[in-house]
């Protein structure tokens, strides 16, 4: 295996696992800046309020997005096999 294949695998894999995380982690952004910019316009100063909204913004999202996540990793996973097979093969 050349360090340029190895390269292209790790950059892939990279990439794959911050497509399949952004959209969880940035609904979890977004839910935190809301229920912040909520708690300073009304003074409310409770540490555990964010905690129930980001919980179900981030479930909503990987239930709705969890095809298209499963959907990378299974692109990723068929490319990765694909390529030690060409590599075992000759």
């Amino acid at each position: 295996m050349e360090p340029n294949q190895i390269a292209t695998l790790m950059e892939n894999a990279i990439l794959t696992v911050f497509f399949m995380s952004a959209p969880m982690l940035l609904i979890g952004l977004a839910v935190g800046v809301l229920v912040s910019i909520f708690q300073a316009v009304t003074q409310i100063n409770e540490v555990t309020l964010v905690f129930i909204p980001k919980m179900l913004g981030v479930g909503l999202v990987a239930w709705l997005a969890g095809p298209w996540i499963f959907g990378r990793f299974e692109l990723y996973v068929t490319e990765v096999f694909s390529t030690l097979s060409t590599l075992a093969a000759g």
